[in-house]
């Protein structure tokens, strides 16, 4: 029997011939991944464990992007652990204030991660890279310990489920809508523990930060991973950014899926996820009475360059309605500074909304946009669940970049619209 992309890559990592589902093998890894969050935890782990160097320095990366600039005591106490574990280990991916972003930005922009990569990382959302013909997925702060020591990791191969897409989006959908409507389709666990790989005609109407969002959310339909084939536009992304040789892996003809979805992207509309799961979702304009309170703009999964531009398209020239507070967060430091050359943030500042830093903040309810009671926020995060953003008596909705901006303009959740 063949082997899907993801067996192809875990066989290799695991110097074997062939990879089955359910097989436990152990696998070397290219990069280990941690934040300002998991990394301390995982820090204590590797002393605890006696362990006193790491495997490589070139194959870890430690990001700091959940509370910097550091927003309490705690946080600070968080960073500093961080720096000294990376001054210590000469750690060279390490990411600090002025030089940081959100991590799964981050690290494909600056070529940590390529094609045919393994990657680990103390943060479910690991599972970004998989756009990038990837096998990369969330762990635990001790198995991030091990992973720095060892540079290897255990694994439960996951059988796979394939998308088949044709087609291309409409002029108001994005990555975010396909996303949403597959994990409305198949339900929060609708993946459990599988390898989300997606194909088709349709793939190469994708672009690269469509595919990044999609695979960031995969982990939102409970998949150990989401993955794209290797095409042109992947190369193009990868060529003079990746700083390894990227390796390309393709899935048999004869690879065994679970089951096969085919998807009309021509047939997408603008998808909106209701409280309290991502997988409530409805079209967006089946929810025109949604009276909203703020709105944020960012995050892993939205704040790359595409998000801002589509920011800027709605609200350049607009004035966000009143009483609706607005938060744009670029996803990293290079994507800010586009966005001050191009008129972006003036563009921003002058329709009424804040432009920060680049932070995880608001998505997990840690700063920079915490919810009261009884508010409401359709912000382009990706979780939704109670309490996600703040008091546990708001409500998140989640959708897209252009759904976002235009709900800003209007003050309830609104389906954009070409003028």
């Amino acid at each position: 029997m063949g082997m899907t992309m993801t067996q192809k890559i875990l066989a290799a990592k695991a110097g074997l011939d062939c990879v089955s589902a359910g097989q436990l093998i152990n696998a070397k890894v290219d990069i280990v991944l941690g934040n300002d969050i998991t990394t301390p935890i995982a820090v204590n782990e590797f002393y605890r464990a006696g362990f006193d160097k790491v495997f490589d320095k070139d194959r870890i990366a430690i990001v700091l992007d959940h509370f910097v600039p550091n927003k309490d005591i705690k946080a600070a106490e968080q960073s500093k652990t961080c720096r000294e574990f990376a001054c210590s280990h000469c750690i060279s991916h390490f990411y600090d204030v002025g030089k940081m972003g959100i991590e799964h930005a981050l690290l494909p922009e600056q070529g940590v991660v390529t094609a045919g990569d393994c990657i680990i990382g103390a943060d479910s959302h690991t599972c970004t890279y998989g756009a990038l013909g990837a096998f990369s997925t969330g762990v635990g702060s001790t198995d991030m310990a091990a992973g720095m020591a060892t540079g290897t990791a255990w694994f439960k191969v996951p059988s796979a489920i394939r998308f088949s897409l044709k087609g291309k989006l409409p002029y108001n959908c994005s990555g975010k809508d396909v996303i949403l409507y597959i994990i409305g389709m198949i339900s929060v666990d609708g993946a459990l523990y599988k390898s989300m790989e997606f194909v088709g005609e349709g793939v190469k109407n994708l672009s690269m930060d469509d595919r990044f969002c999609i695979c960031n959310m995969a982990v939102e339909a409970g998949a150990k991973n989401g993955i794209f084939p290797v095409d042109e536009k992947t190369v193009k992304y990868l060529k003079g950014r990746s700083k390894r040789t990227p390796v390309v892996y393709e899935a048999d003809e004869d690879a065994e899926y679970e089951c096969t979805y085919n998807i009309d992207l021509s047939q997408m509309k603008p998808i909106v996820s209701c409280p309290h799961l991502p997988a409530n979702t409805k079209n967006a304009d089946e929810l025109s009475n949604v009276k909203i309170d703020q709105v944020v703009i960012g995050s892993c999964t939205n704040g790359r360059m595409e998000d801002m531009k589509a920011a800027y398209e709605v609200l350049k020239g607009k004035t966000i309605a009143n009483g609706v507070r607005c938060i744009i967060i670029p996803a990293t430091m290079q994507i800010y500074r586009q966005c001050v050359e191009n008129g972006y943030v003036t563009a921003f500042i002058d329709a009424g909304a804040v432009v920060s830093t680049p932070t995880c903040g608001p998505c997990l309810g840690g700063y920079m946009g915490i919810l009261a009671a009884g508010e409401r926020c359709i912000a382009t995060t990706n979780r939704n669940f109670v309490g996600r953003m703040g008091h546990t008596e708001s409500e998140v909705y989640l959708a897209s970049p252009l759904t976002a901006a235009a709900s800003a303009l209007t003050g309830y959740i609104t389906q954009y619209k070409e003028a």
